[in-house]
């Protein structure tokens, strides 16, 4: 089993054909995020922002805030291009309002749902702080971040703006919010927009994971800008994603606060995402039990639980609530890329402002899912030192955690110490340092195991599902798992496509050498072999005839024989092989034939095969549909783009 979180997590859907629906304006708001934490000195409150020129709302440094007040720049005869009814539905829009001026206007970034003069009358009689708590209106969150290994210093939404905040019939509570809605004090010498190239990618990628049931940020809607022009490296039409998640916080917010050596913003944030984000201090983990994970790969002393307001150990081994608040932040992106791994996706740009405390999938710029299994394979073009390439991606997301262990240090090092009067108010006595250092160095390092164990017990529990099996045997990480991803390398073959065609593999007609030789070659692309493997045909099918009988075994070991036990297992790894993933030769042509030719179903087409990629077929055009689920063609494999968007 997978470790336990506090949260259903972001791929589940949630509701019922039952449950009660909304229209968005009636949706549940609340502004939960703004009422707990600072804002931007300069525009302190809902109306200060508003009655402010837009143009004033554009790029600055912000110091001392965690947010801005800002709100989305309008735009000319909006187009809604498409929406996810899986994003409705878990969000508990009634998807017959999708038509209504509310809702297009809404998600266009036209209209502002929770403000009107009647608003900004009642400001002029209440506090700053009332204003905050009581008022909902459009913020742009205050970041840093590392890009590429190197500190980039204040970031932030630069063109992305939060509306509100709402609470799904499961009780998560989701952030709405738009990209490519203007300029806010983030944007830095970019013009706050996003193209419809980048924002079609997202649109269908991030509804694609989460439909893989891999955690990501979610979208609920896609907007064309048709008469904005936007330049990146051309002139291109401009678009507005509407998305959600249960945060749109990340590590690189932590790490602003930590460069400019605020220790009370870092406690603050600290606070608000034990308390708020993550349900409480008492939600966080105490321990690893029995079945959760590994327990075997972790140190004893990383076993053990504490309570809401217990340590555990003592002197350098003490473990606060700051600690644990680390630990669950840390399993969080363990479960993650363990799914990127197993499903191999490649974000491309995994910088510290990219990397979610909650553990999701964020911020899709230059990402793919592999074609041909190449672990030095990156989306990227701009990423000459492969540092975000498949291979790398546990590794990255260690090194990001620990640029987060060092801005939580003093607070995770502090042990018993954490609220004391003198350690609040005026930081870490000389007398002590040493051992503070020494406390959260031990700490991150037994954290870093923790992330190892949960890491391969993921890893390990969705390839083992994939492979078709019940049970994961030790020998089958070396004899199934890394043969089969070495033989896939070797001969260039498609990562993706290997296991579903597995999955449609009875071991019956697998049962002699000859048989397995045979159907060794399903595996091969339309072409043959290419590449180092090309002309080598015969040996080729004599290695994956090897594999084939190896994996015989352990699928009659785990099932038994007869028809019945056969259909049961191929039926159980098409629900977690999927059939269609969203590639980048795919997204090329749906952008193609959206930006260029003006069609609009086939977006509707498309996600409707990304939101259930294990199904056979989709019913709209079956030769399509198996066009986009077959071969990569040859010259459009292994695609890269650029970080621009």
């Amino acid at each position: 089993m997978a470790a336990h979180f506090t949260d259903g997590g972001a791929n589940n859907h949630n509701g019922s054909p039952s449950q009660q629906t909304f229209s968005i304006t009636d949706l549940p708001k609340s502004n939960n995020f703004t009422s707990h934490l600072p804002p931007d000195p300069q525009y302190p409150t809902p109306a200060s922002s508003h009655a402010a020129e837009r143009k004033l709302l554009g790029p600055r440094l912000v110091k001392n805030a965690l947010y801005t007040y800002v709100r989305p720049e309008p735009i000319s005869n909006p187009e809604l291009l498409a929406v996810s009814p899986a994003a409705l539905r878990d969000l508990a829009i009634d998807p017959a309002t999708v038509d209504t001026p509310d809702f297009k206007e809404t998600v266009a970034g036209n209209k502002i749902l929770t403000w009107t003069e009647e608003s900004a009358q009642e400001s002029s009689s209440t506090s700053p702080e009332e204003q905050r708590k009581s008022q909902i209106y459009p913020w742009a969150q205050c970041y840093g971040g590392y890009q590429f290994g190197q500190w980039a210093g204040q970031l932030g939404d630069g063109r992305a703006l939060s509306l509100f905040e709402t609470t799904s019939p499961s009780g998560s509570r989701y952030e709405l919010q738009l990209k490519g809605a203007g300029k806010t004090p983030y944007s830095r010498f970019a013009d706050g927009k996003a193209v419809l190239r980048s924002s079609i990618r997202e649109f269908v990628v991030s509804e694609a994971l989460n439909a893989l049931r891999i955690p990501s940020t979610r979208a609920l809607s896609l907007t064309l800008a048709p008469e904005a022009r936007v330049q990146r490296e051309r002139v291109e039409p401009g678009a507005v994603v509407a998305r959600f998640a249960q945060s749109w916080l990340r590590i690189g917010t932590f790490d602003l606060a930590r460069s400019r050596g605020d220790r009370d913003l870092v406690r603050t944030l600290a606070t608000y995402v034990g308390e708020e984000v993550f349900g409480g201090w008492d939600k966080l983990p105490g321990k690893l039990a029995e079945g959760d994970v590994a327990v075997t790969a972790v140190p004893e002393k990383v076993q053990r639980g504490v309570g809401k307001d217990e340590l555990q150990g003592s002197g350098a081994e003490q473990e606060n609530r700051f600690t644990r608040l680390y630990r669950e932040i840390v399993r969080r992106n363990a479960v993650t890329v363990a799914n990127w791994q197993a499903y191999a996706f490649t974000n491309g740009v995994l910088n510290t402002d990219n990397t979610s405390i909650f553990g999701l999938s964020i911020d899709f710029g230059p990402f793919a899912f592999l074609d041909n299994f190449d672990p030095a394979y990156t989306p990227n073009h701009d990423d000459h030192m492969l540092r975000y390439c498949y291979r790398n991606q546990p590794g990255v997301i260690w090194w990001n955690l620990v640029r987060l262990g060092e801005s939580l240090g003093e607070l995770i090092g502090a042990g018993e110490r954490c609220d004391d009067e003198e350690f609040v108010n005026e930081g870490v006595a000389k007398s002590w340092a040493d051992e503070l250092i020494q406390r959260a160095e031990n700490l991150i390092e037994r954290a870093g195991e923790e992330y190892k164990a949960v890491f391969m017990d993921e890893y390990k529990r969705l390839m083992t599902a994939r492979f078709g099996l019940k049970h994961f045997q030790d020998s089958d990480f070396d004899v199934l798992f890394s043969e089969w991803l070495d033989i896939l390398e070797a001969l260039e073959l498609d990562f993706n496509h290997s296991f579903r065609k597995l999955s449609n593999l009875s071991t019956v007609e697998i049962g002699t050498e000859g048989a397995r030789k045979e159907v060794a070659g399903r595996f091969f692309h339309h072409e043959g072999l290419t590449g180092l493997a090309k002309g080598k045909e015969d040996d080729a099918r004599g290695r994956i005839a090897a594999w084939l009988e190896k994996w015989r075994g352990r699928v009659v070991e785990d099932w038994g024989e007869g028809e019945e036990k056969e259909t049961e297992r191929m039926g159980a790894m098409k629900k977690v092989n999927p059939k269609f993933i969203p590639r980048s030769w795919i997204l090329d042509e749906l952008i193609e034939r959206v930006e260029k030719k003006g069609e609009r179903e086939i977006l509707n087409n498309i996600m409707t095969m990304a939101l259930n990629p294990f199904e056979e077929s989709w019913g709209w055009d079956r030769d399509e549909e198996e066009r986009f689920c077959g071969d990569v063609p040859r010259y459009s494999r292994a695609m890269q783009c650029s970080c621009s968007s």
